[in-house]
């Protein structure tokens, strides 16, 4: 006699309430694949140099002096070897000194409003699925930290400046730090996302 067809939604994998919507394999894996993605790394970097940034310029807001001594002394290269052909470069001036320390204090305020409005683009993005705007800035605020740490420290104030030959005034490991963080969120940032044929299958 043949046997019985089992009733609708008893057999093997069919009962809707076995996975209820929202809990099965598949959307356990979509779940794990989006938090892998390269938008949340992305995310997550430029969240973190937005968060440095801002420090940074509260720091020198709030404590203003500490870091002025650092810029005087590396404009003025009174503790370098003073070197008599590179001694015409120092800048001696107390209002040069104090416009080029407040310049990079706004500049870094500026970097770091640019990186946190980018963090809260990339936030709206992972819940769109449109990255193109907190990517572009993103890109402009990390651009603006390599800026300022490699052009600014590492190439100004470390070479023309001669920052490398002091050992009490010399923030060339600092500066070197702060540029690896931009350049590899930079990095990450323009990764590409997952291909069409990966994406298909969640």
């Amino acid at each position: 006699m043949a046997q019985a067809d089992p009733p609708a939604g008893t057999g093997s994998g069919s009962d809707p309430a076995a996975h209820p919507p929202g809990t099965g394999p598949a959307t356990r894996r979509s779940r794990l694949l989006r938090l892998g993605a390269p938008a949340v790394a992305a995310t997550a970097l430029t969240a973190t140099v937005a968060l440095y940034m801002t420090l940074v310029a509260f720091g020198n807001i709030t404590d203003f002096g500490t870091n002025q001594q650092f810029v005087r002394h590396v404009l003025s290269m009174d503790t370098t070897f003073r070197d008599p052909d590179l001694m015409w470069r120092a800048v001696e001036s107390p209002a040069l000194q104090n416009a080029a320390y407040v310049a990079v204090i706004v500049w870094e305020a500026l970097a770091a409003l640019v990186l946190l409005a980018a963090t809260r683009l990339w936030c709206t993005g992972l819940r769109r699925g449109a990255y193109d705007r907190a990517r572009a800035a993103s890109t402009v605020g990390l651009v603006m930290v390599l800026l300022l740490f490699g052009m600014g420290f590492l190439a100004i104030g470390g070479e023309w400046f001669a920052m490398w030959q002091s050992s009490d005034w010399n923030g060339l490991d600092a500066a070197a730090r702060n540029v690896a963080l931009a350049a590899f969120a930079l990095l990450v940032v323009h990764l590409p996302g997952p291909r069409a044929a990966d994406a298909g299958r969640t």
